[in-house]
């Protein structure tokens, strides 16, 4: 696609649209109110198109939009009417507006759970929510990002969808490939949880495994672009990740219109690439310019596993440059070395008055106890490290007890079974006799 030479303001407005890009793609409609790719960096534009570096200088890009304004209270009416999914926010969404008539597995609109037990626990005495996104089809928030690259894959004309994945993301492209009538081939480091290997292999698509760490496979599939043999296939994560990253932004969306429209004080959200995070920003910010929620300030909070924190590592250091790690977490979706969205999320993190902090092994497998203990919500890893590090915040007076907070789980505990396997069982084995019973001291 050809470089515009249209200056643009930067894409984290929620109204960035520019009326002098011209030449833009006709793709009839098939991104809504989406009107070009804008580099992060440089601001300059892009035609809409399977991109995602800046030609100009290598910054990431993301969707530039015409989003409505004028009207936030009928804008709030349309969405409340809308589907039980991320579609009823299709209007703030690089998709057709006719989108929920496609084939799709229609994720989203997960439950916002008051968490009151866990609060208690904690020693919050504002108010405490759970975003459990383990709900979503195949039972992590990949779903939301998936469903938003379908979309644009269809347009693109795409017959083959493929992506490099911690595991949580190989199954939602397998499964979503499925129910809109794409090939899949996804790939995957070779010793993920058996769980999540299952999962994606189930839909019947291509599942390879690469000898090496995540990013060894992100490498791989960023060289599988460039080769013939990757002609006529969209990588969601890669070639089709502007459009991708944007699914995150309905969390954001969600949260809000679940509080009743208004903000969170703060939120502590999970860092594996810092796509989610920079997304949820957007969204925030996006939903304060259209008027759809009170403008007030926010803390946002991002979590890593002690095993893989180069964020949580520049961020105490007070580095704007994150340096790669080598993985060695049980938190393995979130075991992304050397993190695209790093220095934006840093960024966020001290724009906002938040902070990024992380917790070991230990820690993670004690927290996934603590929430399926008091709110019967049973995570994954990166569920376990969110409410750790929410923990941990308080106790290091990072994070206000007296404020609304909302902790993001992303996942579900039945994907991750060997990090509390280990130290969960059954109380006690006893014969079939009530003198056994009384015998194992529960009565």
């Amino acid at each position: 696609m050809a470089v515009q030479s249209v200056e643009s303001s930067t894409t984290s407005a929620a109204t960035s649209s520019d009326s002098s890009v011209t030449g833009t793609s006709d793709f009839s409609g098939s991104f809504g109110p989406a009107v070009a790719l804008s580099c992060r960096e440089c601001g300059e534009r892009f035609d809409l198109g399977p991109i995602f570096a800046c030609e100009a200088c290598f910054g990431p890009l993301e969707v530039a939009y015409d989003l409505p304004s004028g009207d936030p209270e009928g804008l709030r009416r349309q969405i409340e009417t809308g589907p039980d999914n991320i579609w009823r926010y299709a209007p703030l969404l690089p998709v057709p507006a006719d989108v929920a008539a496609t084939p799709s597995l229609n994720p989203g609109f997960t439950k916002l759970v008051k968490a009151d037990n866990l609060a208690r626990e904690l020693g919050v005495t504002g108010e405490l929510h759970i975003k459990d996104d383990s709900g979503n089809p195949t039972h992590s928030f990949k779903d939301r990002v998936v469903a938003i690259a379908v979309q644009a894959a269809r347009a693109f004309g795409f017959t083959t969808l493929s992506c490099s994945s911690t595991g949580n993301l190989a199954g939602a492209v397998g499964a979503a490939a499925a129910r809109a009538g794409f090939r899949s081939c996804v790939f995957i480091p070779h010793d993920l949880e058996a769980g999540k290997v299952v999962m994606a292999a189930v839909y019947g698509g291509d599942l390879v495994g690469i000898e090496g760490t995540y990013d060894d496979v992100n490498r791989f599939c960023s060289e599988l672009i460039g080769d013939p043999v990757g002609e006529g296939w969209g990588f969601v994560n890669v070639n089709l990740r502007p459009y991708y990253g944007e699914g995150s932004k309905t969390l954001a969306y969600e949260i809000c219109e679940q509080l009743g429209w208004r903000l969170p004080d703060q939120i502590v959200i999970p860092i594996a690439s810092g796509s989610q995070l920079t997304k949820i920003d957007k969204g925030l910010k996006e939903l304060i310019a259209l008027g759809l929620v009170e403008d007030k300030p926010y803390k946002i909070f991002g979590a890593q596993a002690e095993g893989c924190s180069p964020v949580s590592a520049a961020f105490k250091a007070g580095h704007d440059v994150v340096r790669p790690q080598k993985p060695n977490t049980i938190a393995k979706s979130l075991a992304i070395g050397n993190p695209a969205d790093g220095p934006y999320v840093l960024d966020i993190a001290r724009r906002t008055g938040g902070a990024v902090e992380d917790v070991t092994d230990e820690q993670v497998v004690d927290a996934i106890k603590l929430l399926a203990r008091t709110e019967g919500i049973f995570a994954e890893t990166a569920g376990g490290v969110t409410v750790g590090v929410t923990k941990k915040l308080i106790e290091d007076g990072l994070l206000d007890p007296a404020l609304t907070t909302v902790v993001l789980n992303t996942g579900d505990g039945l994907k991750t079974l060997d990090a509390v396997a280990p130290t969960t069982g059954p109380s006690a084995i006893i014969r079939p006799t009530l003198d056994s019973f009384r015998e194992a001291g529960l009565v």
